[in-house]
């Protein structure tokens, strides 16, 4: 398939995988984040670490929505669900992740919950229009990618003057994530890992462009090269990367120059600016409570918003004890490092958020990489 084939080349990636073993420097070490989920899922499916010379690592970041997600936001979910009586939408990763006492949305949905799984942010709001006399509630998550949909459902149902349609917004923002894995102190409960560089996800950065890695290039000394999720893109990357290190280079390149641009997509930029604001703060698994680092609706669309709408206070949920979820995201641990990797944690029986989402780090070690430890 065009535009597929060619990034999934096996005679471009040894000759990929040749030029970055005669480019490290041997007498050195190199620390790369990937930090998008999608980046972690091409890492492990296609082998790209077996290709790497050993004095280069692959270090999973944070960037998953599922992932990222707090208990206490699940759990608000499934009230809505279980006691205020509404149809609850929302994407099919999110109705496995593990919340309060035992339940998910899936096992909530068994107790008699009116959940359902759509495909998008549309879906819920043709749900609505047809069920009059059902409150549909759209639990929306996602980082940048997925905000500008919901933007649009959000205008679509006040041009419909739909008044049983509302969302619980969840978006949260990528820049923030990076900002705390470089310089907050929490990360010490668990350890320190040394970052070199990030390869900047792929999505995300279609929305924002990739002037706001501007910052982290610029302030904390660390090159960001944005790649497209196939096995050569992110190859390239990191040659990118490691070009930049050995030449005490810190910038931003981009390497997705097929769909990315410094600016972005400024008309989604506009419609998400009309539609949400910024929240003072949100807790994200295993990064705490983060200023400024998710989204909220705006007054003006105030009554499309399930927080306002119903009686939905949120409470902080500390994660189950065995799960090393917290320290996998940041990076100072990997799936194989938590006790109950594989073992209790399974997809078909997952404590942890990074098991449940097709874009988890143990989700994509359990399914591409276990093997490799025996």
């Amino acid at each position: 398939m065009k535009f597929i084939d060619e990034f999934r080349d096996g005679e471009v990636a040894k000759t990929l995988a040749a030029a970055i073993r005669d480019e490290v420097d041997p007498g050195r070490s190199y620390h790369f984040m990937e930090f998008c989920g999608g980046h972690t899922h091409a890492i492990s499916r296609y082998g790209v670490t077996d290709l790497l010379p050993a004095n280069v690592r692959m270090i999973h970041g944070p960037g998953c929505p599922v992932c990222v997600l707090p208990i206490g936001r699940v759990d608000q979910a499934i009230r809505l669900a279980l006691e205020q009586g509404v149809t609850l939408c929302t994407y099919g990763d999110c109705l496995r992740v593990p919340a309060s006492d035992g339940l998910s949305l899936m096992k909530a949905k068994a107790r008699g919950g009116d959940i359902r799984m759509v495909y998008s942010s549309a879906d819920a709001v043709a749900l609505a229009q047809k069920n009059p006399d059902k409150q549909v509630v759209f639990f929306a998550i996602g980082f940048e990618t997925t905000t500008p949909p919901t933007a649009v459902a959000i205008k679509q149902a006040a041009a419909l003057g739909l008044k049983n349609f509302s969302v619980l917004c969840c978006h949260v923002l990528t820049p923030s994530a990076i900002s705390s894995i470089l310089e907050s102190p929490e990360v010490r409960q668990w350890g320190t890992v040394p970052l070199d560089g990030f390869v900047g996800p792929a999505h995300v950065s279609t929305i924002i462009g990739s002037r706001p890695y501007e910052f982290f290039a610029e302030e904390y000394r660390k090159p960001v090269v944005i790649a497209g999720f196939e096995p050569l893109d992110v190859m390239q990357a990191i040659r990118m990367l490691v070009q930049q290190v050995n030449e005490g280079r810190a910038e931003v390149e981009n390497e997705f120059s097929r769909a990315v641009d410094r600016d972005g997509n400024k008309k989604a930029q506009a419609l998400v600016a009309e539609v949400f604001e910024m929240r003072k703060n949100f807790e994200w698994r295993g990064l705490n409570v983060l200023p400024y680092s998710a989204l909220r609706i705006r007054s003006l669309f105030a009554e499309f918003d399930a927080e306002k709408r119903f009686p939905l206070e949120y409470r902080s949920v500390a994660d189950h004890k065995a799960c090393e979820c917290g320290a996998i995201l940041r990076g100072v641990k990997r799936p194989q490092d938590c006790k109950i990797f594989g073992t209790v944690c399974t997809p078909e029986n997952p404590v942890g958020s990074c098991m449940v989402s097709s874009e988890g780090a143990c989700a994509a070690h359990y399914t591409y990489g276990r093997y490799k430890d025996v």
